[in-house]
């Protein structure tokens, strides 16, 4: 077992080495591309969540015997390091891990990690995703208003800060949270709703996405698939 990869495909914009902690995830959105990554049913994958086996043991050897150091890690592409209503103790003993051996960690999260602010410095990125969809849409995450306040908290302690803006769902509510959070957020990345029907005009959405953030002065990124439908 080898806990740290290098992420390909689409994955590969976000990070040069991850780790994937749990076997599931309880967020239950309905765009989420892990269950067919993994093979898994879908419902399985939504309702077993727990630390895959051995993941810290496994972790800790792989940094003794590849010497991996001075990397930054995403936590997590196919699970949230911060699953609602779980316990997410093993997050914390990866940070540490990954921290102990020289390393960095970029999270990502729809859930709380502000529990582990303690163990992150200014090399360190917490973010959190926004899609703009509505509470009936994402009923399990942690409600918008809370996420962006753990953000702007993290800010002010000196942690690096990104939202990802992907899947967009409601684009009006993405520019308008774009433009908000501004002031707190170091990166906002930026990428449209994949492998499902959508009625949005992507080409000017992601033209508007843009300009915005160079107006706001924001280190941004388009992903991939948005900018090919910006160049059409």
């Amino acid at each position: 077992m080898k806990p740290i990869y290098k992420p390909s495909g689409a994955a590969a914009e976000y990070g040069d080495y991850a780790v994937n902690i749990y076997t599931g995830c309880p967020h239950r959105c309905y765009y989420c591309f892990a269950p067919t990554v993994l093979r898994k049913d879908r419902e399985t994958f939504h309702s077993v969540v727990e630390p895959r086996a051995n993941i810290v043991e496994e972790t800790r050897k792989q940094l003794e015997r590849e010497q991996i150091t001075g990397k930054t890690v995403h936590l997590c592409f196919t699970c949230d390091p911060y699953p609602m209503d779980y316990d997410s103790s093993t997050t914390r003993e990866i940070i540490k891990l990954l921290k102990q051996y020289g390393n960095h960690v970029q999270i990502l999260t729809k859930g709380d990690g502000s529990r582990d602010f303690d163990l992150l410095d200014g090399d360190d990125w917490y973010g959190i995703t926004f899609t703009g969809a509505s509470a009936e849409e994402e009923p399990y995450s942690l409600a918008p208003p809370f996420a962006r306040n753990r953000l702007k908290r993290a800010h002010e302690m000196g942690i690096k800060t990104w939202i990802s803006f992907e899947p967009v769902i409601n684009p009006d509510t993405v520019l308008w949270a774009i433009e908000k959070t501004s002031l707190y957020v170091d990166r906002a990345k930026i990428g449209k709703l994949n492998y499902h029907p959508s009625s949005v005009d992507w080409k000017d959405f992601g033209r508007r996405a843009e300009e915005l953030c160079q107006w706001l002065e924001l280190d941004y990124y388009i992903k991939d698939s948005l900018r090919k439908e910006m160049e059409k």
